[in-house]
């Protein structure tokens, strides 16, 4: 008979429930799996089990047929059976090889896709979250969820499916032959086994803690990897490969003791499993041969017992593996499951509309924003931009600019104030119809391992290779487009990595005019442009914020001089506002940072700004 896949389950939930927490925390994660992952491959679970089932019953009958082999041919020496017996046997391995390698697909099948509908689902997961999240988060981390954990999640559902499929059906149909054949020898087999579950389940128990362990360094391993490839020219530069290679190195050999405490935890269930299985076969031997010299049972059925408790050993000794296996797979689940329990903090309200037909007003009414508590980023600031103006933001580092530029599109939610478009608080919009309506250019370019052109069309679906070339044109990108290796068809690397810095940034620009909103964030745009590239770009930005809403963050004054209003940020608050005019003539903080950059661009010295002053 075919067990159910849900009974399959139950029956695993049991084997690992107990009284304290963190059993019950055990049970939780099964049926969760169950919920979520394994019930929606019943079909195909049931089709494998199935499989499994014939296996076993090939298995059981092959030590079965142990008994004619030994008394029709061998002591008997009947001709007439020698074919008959011979081709059950090669009949019985061929049902069963084609058997498992028929479950053995079904089950890499079901694995793979719970792989891939769990990669899937974390992803939309996390790409819905906020920038806080992933601030406060390695990549590292987050990578090795989406790899070792989901793999040892899968490995552990798969193992024990097949277990409770492959070998659990096995183990009791060689239990019923040696019945069948001997039954006080079956009792004396089986007495000896019971006593190997209580240090089985207390190993599961380590394996778990050890896993969560190990999971965890491989995140920081990950995280570290990626820094140092993507800081190579620094780590060359400083002379660090050495103090890089011991980092890593130190990162390598605790996930090696971690593996190592793992396996040599894991392996216990060897010699237990040796021991027990030994003693076993050794009473089984002493008694049951004796029974066999007495007269009380023949050759035959002896020998058939024999077979059938040998080749009960290895499914037995899976079974208990697999709480082990079992456990590492729950670790991996329960840091899954708690990734996918955290929710984004800023969302859509239950009556968020879209944004429509968005002319662009943009305005920031005594908004306070805390990055750390009692430590305002911004504090009170109030900005108006007009539809259609230029308005720039200008100060120290670590004035609050970049923060502004954050809240509009809502990468982060304000702590107080309000923030509007259109005259419309942008909490009470889709977040994704706001966005649709902001360019944004950063100072930190981020450019994907793609070509020149995927990378400009990059959030303009569908975009033409004409458009493309129009907007490097105006970004005065085409130029050195066109003397790349393969010009718009180019992989540019990764981070854009075979670029130099004013490359990047006018693909950066490039793409934000291709994007064509009425409503542009500018973020030290220009910054890694020499003279001559810049002068190309103002112009080309120049046409393009003709009659757009754009909010220009610039270091260097100059750039600036002709936006319709500049704002003064020093230290999270608003000290200053006007045109580059009427703030040259007051004489304030906008006076000393403009003379203090022309006397700094003068004599080739950098100045230290006190605009606090």
């Amino acid at each position: 008979m075919v067990p159910n896949v849900e009974t399959g389950c139950k029956a695993l939930i049991k084997l690992t429930e107990n009284t304290d927490s963190r059993h019950r925390s055990t049970t939780e994660l099964m049926r969760r799996l169950w919920r979520e992952h394994i019930r929606h491959f019943t079909g195909w679970l049931m089709l494998a089990i199935l499989l499994m089932a014939v296996m076993a019953s090939a298995t059981a009958f092959s030590a079965w047929l142990m008994k004619p082999v030994v008394n029709d041919v061998f002591i008997d020496r009947n001709q007439d059976l020698l074919w008959p017996i011979g081709l059950a046997v090669l009949a019985t391995f061929l049902i069963k090889g084609f058997a498992n390698y028929g479950q053995a697909m079904l089950m890499n099948f079901v694995g793979l896709q719970i792989i891939a509908d769990t990669q899937n689902r974390l992803y939309a997961h996390l790409a819905h979250m906020d920038l806080a999240f992933f601030h406060a988060r390695s990549s590292g981390t987050l990578i090795s969820r989406f790899t070792n954990d989901i793999n040892q999640m899968r490995n552990a559902v798969s193992n024990a499916i097949t277990s409770i499929g492959k070998d659990f059906l096995s183990l009791i149909g060689l239990v019923v032959v040696m019945f069948i054949q001997d039954w006080h020898l079956a009792l004396i087999a089986f007495f000896i086994f019971p006593v190997a579950i209580f240090p089985i389940v207390r190993i599961g128990r380590r394996i778990r803690k050890v896993t969560t362990n190990t999971q965890e360094e491989m995140g920081l391993f990950t995280t570290l990897l990626g820094q140092t490839f993507q800081g190579i020219r620094i780590v060359k530069s400083y002379g660090m490969e050495t103090y890089e290679s011991g980092r890593i190195a130190e990162i390598v050999e605790r996930i090696r003791r971690l593996n190592m405490k793992a396996a040599r935890t894991q392996m216990l269930t060897s010699p237990i499993m040796e021991t027990l299985g030994g003693l076993a076969v050794f009473a089984v031997i002493i008694y049951g041969g004796s029974r066999v010299i007495e007269g009380e049972t023949d050759s035959g059925a002896f020998f058939s017992f024999i077979t059938a408790l040998l080749m009960a050993y290895e499914p037995m000794k899976r079974l208990a593996n697999l709480n082990a296996g079992l456990q590492q797979g729950l670790a991996s689940a329960e840091r899954l499951y708690a990734l996918l329990g955290v929710k984004p903090r800023i969302t859509d309200r239950a009556n968020a509309r879209a944004l429509t037909n968005v002319v662009g007003a943009i305005r920031l009414d005594d908004v306070r924003f805390f990055y750390e508590p009692n430590k305002p980023a911004l504090d009170g600031v109030t900005i108006d931009v007009p539809a259609g103006k230029t308005v720039a933001l200008v100060g120290p580092s670590g004035a609050g600019k970049s923060t502004i530029l954050n809240l509009i599109p809502r990468f982060y939610d304000i702590d107080s104030g309000i923030i509007t478009i259109d005259g419309i608080d942008i909490r009470d919009v889709k977040m994704e119809s706001v966005q649709a309506n902001i360019a944004l250019v950063s100072q930190e370019i981020t450019l994907f391992d793609d070509t020149v052109a995927a990378n400009i069309a990059y959030g303009r679906g569908g975009a033409s290779q004409d458009e493309v070339i129009k907007a490097a044109r105006h970004a005065a990108a085409d130029e050195f487009i066109e003397q790349l290796s393969s010009g718009y068809d180019t992989i540019v690397g990764e981070q854009g990595i075979k670029l130099s810095g004013g490359q990047r940034q006018r693909l950066a620009i490039a793409r934000a005019m291709l994007k064509n909103a009425p409503m542009l964030l500018l973020d030290e745009a220009t910054s890694a442009l020499d003279t001559e590239s810049e002068r190309k770009v103002q112009t080309a930005l120049s046409e393009l914020m003709r009659g757009r809403t754009t909010l220009v963050i610039a270091h260097r004054l100059s750039t600036v001089v002709d936006a319709d209003l500049i704002y003064v940020i020093v230290q999270g608050r608003v000290v200053e506002k006007g045109t580059h005019a009427e703030l040259l003539a007051r004489r304030g903080a906008y006076k000393r940072l403009y003379v203090m950059q022309f006397e700094e661009e003068t004599s080739g010295q950098p100045l230290v700004a006190a605009v606090e002053a």
